[in-house]
C-alpha cells in the first residue's frame, strides 16, 4: 500500500466513523468541498496537505460531527 492509499483509507475510515459526509469533510479539514470526491478519482494531495489534514484529524473530538 502507498502512501497516498493508506491517507485515502484513513480519510474513508474516518469520514464513516463520524457520519460526515465528503462534502463537510473536505470543507472542514481541506479548505474544498470537493476534495474527498477529487482524492477518490485519482487526486494526490502534496505530503504537507497530507500531514496537516491527518493532524487535524487526530485532534478532531471523538464522536462529533460537523
Amino acid at each position: 500500500m502507498t502512501e497516498i492509499d493508506a491517507f485515502k483509507a484513513k480519510v474513508e475510515s474516518f469520514i464513516a466513523d463520524q457520519a460526515m459526509t465528503p462534502t463537510q469533510f473536505g470543507k472542514q479539514f481541506a479548505g474544498d468541498p470537493l476534495f474527498v470526491f477529487q482524492l477518490r478519482d485519482g487526486r494526490e494531495p502534496r505530503t504537507q496537505t497530507r500531514q496537516r489534514i491527518l493532524a487535524a484529524m487526530e485532534a478532531y473530538p471523538t464522536g462529533v460531527a460537523a
